[in-house]
């Protein structure tokens, strides 16, 4: 089986590479932007006429799109992330070749969810933020397209490789920060959000099984288990030996609850935070310190409240039920998230 895979260097796409050239049936091609793609080519901005050409001289029975953009403007995520797809579903149609599409989407499709709820494939997407509502467009194209095609909903991928910027990455590259300079705090916000983790490596074997199958439609894959962020960081903490305290910035300013190591009773005004000038949501948002009206800090008891946003669009709550992978698919994870959480450790120590 000859199976074209776009954007074979991102985060999943390196995995799922690998998933594929495990197997010995399988004959891989990688398109992409960079060099050492086996073909060059970018989906933003190539016509699906050229796109069909290459279909029709390479011939392949199965196209996997791991490829589109996670962070920028509405522009950019709208043209990585939708016109990239509109142009792989337009070759596909063009194509004589009759391949298979699986299609890497996402759970910020779904937007939030009702705590202690578990999504199913047929919930209404409400995206949060334009990252979702690109991606939704994406799955609304392949699902419109005629095609033989598969939207796989990944939740919030975790392992090794995670990208410094996404929830786990930030945890652990904190971690490392404080533990390499030998502090005893560590200080974070946005550690009551729930997530459902599932490791990269299982994405990868739902793509495979995915690829083999005759499923279409929307699959969710996840763990089916939604965790809280402050309970992934005591993982987290334990797994790198630290033994410092993790305070939560989250409540009334100087309000905050030591859940790692011991209470320390000095007030967050008085203090410099751990990660430098601004205080980090553990989902990515900034938080500056409330600064006087010549730059100097205030006491935490006249600062406002600081807002506590979800940039990705998913709110407190994301729980994938997992049901359709494990009865079209014949897949479920097997991975934990102590797991995944010492690979994300292993790769951050290694910057100590």
């Amino acid at each position: 089986m000859r199976v074209l895979l776009i954007g074979a260097n991102g985060y999943i796409g390196r995995f799922v590479a690998d998933r594929l050239l495990a197997d010995p049936a399988v004959q891989l091609t990688a398109l992409g932007r960079g060099d050492d793609a086996d073909v060059r080519f970018d989906l933003a901005t190539g016509s699906p006429g050229a796109l069909t050409r290459f279909l029709d001289a390479v011939h392949p029975g199965v196209v996997v799109n791991c490829a589109g953009a996670t962070r920028g403007g509405a522009r950019e995520l709208t043209r990585h992330n939708t016109v990239a797809v509109a142009t792989v579903c337009e070759a596909l149609r063009r194509s004589g070749c009759g391949a298979r599409l699986v299609q890497v989407g996402c759970s910020a499709e779904y937007g939030p969810s009702q705590p202690g709820s578990s999504t199913a494939e047929d919930a209404v997407p409400r995206p949060g933020g334009p990252y979702g509502v690109s991606k939704l467009a994406a799955t609304e194209l392949v699902l419109g397209s005629g095609l033989d095609a598969v939207v796989l909903r990944v939740f919030s991928p975790a392992g090794p490789g995670t990208p410094a910027g996404s929830p786990l990455g930030r945890l652990a590259e904190a971690m490392r920060r404080v533990m390499q300079s030998g502090d005893g705090e560590l200080r974070l916000g946005g550690l009551g959000a729930q997530r459902d983790f599932i490791d990269v490596r299982d994405v990868a074997r739902a793509v495979h099984a995915a690829s083999l199958s005759a499923a279409q439609g929307v699959i969710n894959i996840g763990s089916g288990r939604a965790v809280r962020l402050r309970d992934a960081a005591a993982t987290l903490a334990r797994v790198a030996g630290y033994g410092g305290a993790l305070h939560e910035l989250d409540g009334p300013p100087g309000a905050l609850r030591p859940t790692i190591g011991h209470p320390r009773t000095e007030s967050v005004g008085h203090r410099v935070d751990t990660l430098g000038h601004h205080r980090t949501d553990a989902l990515g948002h900034h938080r500056p310190d409330h600064l006087g009206s010549r730059g100097e800090r205030t006491d935490s008891e006249h600062a406002a409240p600081a807002p506590h946003p979800y940039p990705d669009g998913c709110g407190s709550w994301q729980q994938a039920d997992v049901r359709t992978a494990r009865d079209r698919l014949g897949w479920r994870p097997r991975i934990g998230l102590e797991e995944s959480l010492a690979d994300i450790w292993m790769e951050a120590a290694c910057r100590i």
